[in-house]
């Protein structure tokens, strides 16, 4: 029974569906990058056209010898900038680096139809990546929607991968995608007493990229908000979200992403867009993922490599005890699990940087 309440809980698809529009272009526009500043080096940087013709921006730090290429992958709202702290860490122990701008993000392609997010076909492109760079294995760690990537990475390219890594968000399960949204979050009410994914509904609606530019710092406060424990009331349920944005509503911020890390991020932003990067949630709260996931090979839902998941203690919309089963439930008869736990809100890369950098260093070097 409490299996069945688990995938209930974390099911994110269905009833108030943004449904697939016809294949429409990519958004014509380039508009300039914003300059990453260190540990990223400018001349690392690159762009690829993947084998189905979209851009790709990402940063390519080379491995020394005898050393594996990390593979960081983020979510929302995000970018390459998110693993900065990582960044500096295992470049600096001269371990290869790919840490791209997800599709929809930054540099990358903004196409506008939901099904170019497939999570299928995003996969694809991230190995294409790896192709170009000569890179056979390397070691996969996502954050958020990035976990997603790297559990679908897991199910159809486990041979391009030595281990799995997921912060926050652990294996994103085919099951989770399943079942529709308003039942599943009726389900999430009843069993935590509110939806802790009902923001999903607000980021998938036509006209949130527009609230959050006219609301820009109520939006990054609630994003990066100090006390996680306000974030049941004031971001998780149905309408919470729109409403502390329109009203406007301040609180106070972690110490974890500092005034100028937080100027980076609103300007990469207000140069890019927040269209592209909301198609992550229409094709969750659509039919697109869900169909996508139809075809997971089912020999391939079970991870059967070393897997780390580093969880966070005080996420109370990504809640790491029903990650944490899913993850474990998951590993088939050759896979191994590192879990670690930190005091940690959503941002656990940045909240707990030396932790997390520490851990996943003993992990990659026990591999």
């Amino acid at each position: 029974m409490f299996s069945k309440i688990l995938a209930l809980l974390f099911v994110a698809t269905g009833a108030t569906q943004v449904q697939a529009s016809p294949i429409q272009s990519q958004v014509d526009v380039v508009l300039p990058r914003t300059d990453a500043p260190p540990p990223f080096n400018p001349s690392l940087f690159k762009d690829i056209n993947v084998s189905r013709g979209l851009e790709y921006h990402y940063y390519a730090a080379p491995a020394d010898s005898g050393k594996p290429t990390l593979l960081f992958l983020h979510g929302f709202p995000s970018s390459f900038y998110d693993w900065r702290h990582q960044v500096s860490f295992f470049q600096d122990k001269g371990y290869g680096l790919i840490v791209p701008d997800m599709l929809g993000y930054g540099g990358t392609a903004k196409p506008l139809d939901l099904e170019a997010y497939a999570s299928s076909l995003i996969s694809k492109d991230i190995v294409d990546i790896l192709d170009a760079e000569k890179i056979d294995q390397a070691i996969v760690v996502g954050h958020d929607w990035g976990s997603k990537i790297a559990a679908r990475l897991a199910n159809y390219f486990p041979e391009r991968f030595h281990a799995f890594g997921f912060l926050d968000v652990g294996y994103v399960a085919p099951i989770i995608f399943a079942a529709p949204f308003n039942d599943t979050m009726a389900v999430s009410k009843a069993f935590l007493g509110y939806e802790n994914f009902g923001f999903f509904d607000y980021l998938a609606r036509d006209g949130t990229d527009q609230d959050i530019v006219d609301h820009t710092e109520s939006f990054w406060d609630i994003w990066y908000i100090n006390d996680t424990v306000e974030s049941i009331t004031e971001f998780s349920p149905f309408g919470a979200l729109e409403a502390f944005l329109k009203n406007d509503t301040r609180v106070a911020t972690g110490d974890f992403v500092t005034p100028e890390e937080r100027a980076f991020q609103t300007e990469f932003y207000n140069q890019n867009g927040w269209t592209a990067p909301l198609n992550w949630y229409r094709i969750i709260t659509g039919d697109v993922d869900r169909e996508d996931n139809k075809g997971i090979p089912q020999e391939n839902t079970l991870l059967q490599k070393p897997v780390f998941f580093g969880s966070a203690s005080r996420d109370y919309y990504s809640l790491s005890a029903l990650w944490f089963e899913f993850t474990i439930t998951s590993m088939g008869s050759n896979g191994t699990l590192t879990t670690r736990e930190y005091n940690s809100g959503h941002w656990v890369q940045m909240q707990a940087k030396d932790e997390v950098n520490k851990d996943l260093l003993q992990w990659i070097e026990g591999l």
